[in-house]
């Protein structure tokens, strides 16, 4: 590798992370939620809805950013996102109904927040194909400490600026950051034709959702995000309700699940390039049964709860972290936007489904017993599940046909 490639690919990491910081301030929201429900007139839990749809079109934006990326370039596409994404702050700051901050803050910043957020993640593990684990971890750590960072920002600038000027402000740092970033991306180069051979494995989106290898990752990726996002959402009001304790020390809760969340992503992330990565996932889900255990089956006291919170965050941050490069693993690093994408979308179906169970059958227990469960399956699948068959690649197919030397380096690396 020239200097000039390794230059650039560590810009694309420094942008990747700066951009990062930036798309994880959306995780500051419920900062918001009271000062909003004053100021439009509406319960909580109806302004509370809107991260739902955040996270839901994030979710949708992170699917279809692979295409734009194709098309556009990944500084491009950053550029954009950068752009929608200081848009739908500007705009939720003028916000006067429901139906506007929906379509601002849930809508229009989730969208642009997803587009970037998955697109320069998969690029930068493209970037460094032999340190996946490390790249994961520094790109989603920095994203974790982007909603540690804006909420001391934001904390400060309601305290002194109020809640219009705030949003106007959140929106111009994000965006400052976003386009500084993606200054410094470049699109990460395609596999060379000498590493497909040796690899055989590069697939297709279409092609992975033909392996049932694709809807098993599918599954474990969606069990985890449910149990993590749903646990991660009402843990202060677990905390209050399932074990007693008083708004302030349940409210700590909150800091104890961002530390677990950002060594999770740190741990599991650099344990993946030490060790097999599905192996990885094994150990999350089995830290997370530890948890919903712990939920469900033990008298809680305060540090118990804490454990058991710390459990489920620690886990979902490592699952999160490690998933881009196990996606790689399986189905090649070519169409890994595309192909983690799909999968992606279990962020924003698997936080909606812990919702829906919770208001149907009655609140934590119900959605607990759901979640163990589907962890328990997902936890048999990661044991089970083993990587697709090699495909022919087009151009082993080509020196099949016209080079002998390439039909001899074929022959010789089988």
């Amino acid at each position: 590798m020239t200097k000039e490639m390794n230059r650039t690919r560590y810009l694309t990491l420094v942008g990747t992370i700066i951009t990062q910081f930036a798309l994880g301030s959306v995780y500051t929201w419920s900062l918001f939620n009271a000062q909003l429900a004053a100021k439009l007139d509406e319960p909580v839990s109806q302004v509370a809805f809107v991260f739902g749809l955040l996270s839901l079109s994030l979710a949708v934006a992170s699917s279809m950013a692979g295409k734009l990326q194709e098309r556009f370039g990944v500084r491009n596409v950053t550029l954009g996102a950068g752009l929608l994404l200081g848009l739908g702050f500007l705009l939720t700051a003028q916000a006067s109904n429901l139906m506007m901050l929906y379509l601002c803050a849930g809508i229009l910043v989730g969208f642009a927040d997803g587009t970037g957020y998955l697109m320069t993640l998969s690029n930068c593990v493209k970037c460094f194909p032999e340190r996946k684990g490390l790249i994961s971890a520094l790109a989603i750590g920095a994203y974790g400490l982007g909603s540690l960072g804006f909420k001391y920002i934001n904390v400060l600038l309601l305290e002194n600026t109020g809640l219009e000027t705030t949003f106007q402000l959140w929106g111009l740092i994000a965006m400052a950051l976003v386009l500084c970033g993606g200054m410094l991306m470049k699109d990460a180069p395609a596999q060379s034709a000498a590493s497909q051979l040796a690899e055989s494995r590069d697939f297709t989106l279409a092609e992975a959702m033909r392996k049932p290898q694709y809807w098993m990752l599918a599954l474990m990726f969606l069990s985890a995000c449910m149990s993590g996002l749903y646990v991660i959402g009402v843990a202060k009001d677990i905390g209050e309700k399932m074990v007693d304790l008083p708004v302030l020390v349940a409210a700590n809760a909150v800091a104890v699940i961002a530390m677990a969340n950002l060594s999770g992503r740190l741990v599991l992330g650099i344990l993946s390039d030490k060790i097999p990565r599905i192996r990885v996932i094994s150990l999350a889900q089995i830290i997370t049964l530890v948890g919903m255990v712990l939920l469900l089956f033990v008298p809680l006291n305060a540090n118990l709860f804490f454990v058991a919170v710390a459990c489920v965050a620690f886990s979902f941050g490592g699952t999160i972290t490690v998933y881009p490069s196990l996606v790689s693993d399986f189905f090649g690093l070519n169409n890994l936007t595309k192909n983690y994408g799909v999968i992606y979308l279990g962020f924003g179906v698997g936080s909606i489904i812990g919702s829906i169970v919770a208001s149907l059958f009655g609140g934590f227990i119900a959605t607990f017993n759901v979640i163990l469960v589907l962890l328990v399956v997902a936890l048999v699948i990661s044991l089970t599940i083993r990587l697709p068959d090699p495909k022919t690649p087009a151009s082993a197919k080509a020196a099949s046909k016209g080079s002998p030397r390439l039909v001899n380096m074929t022959a010789e690396s089988a």
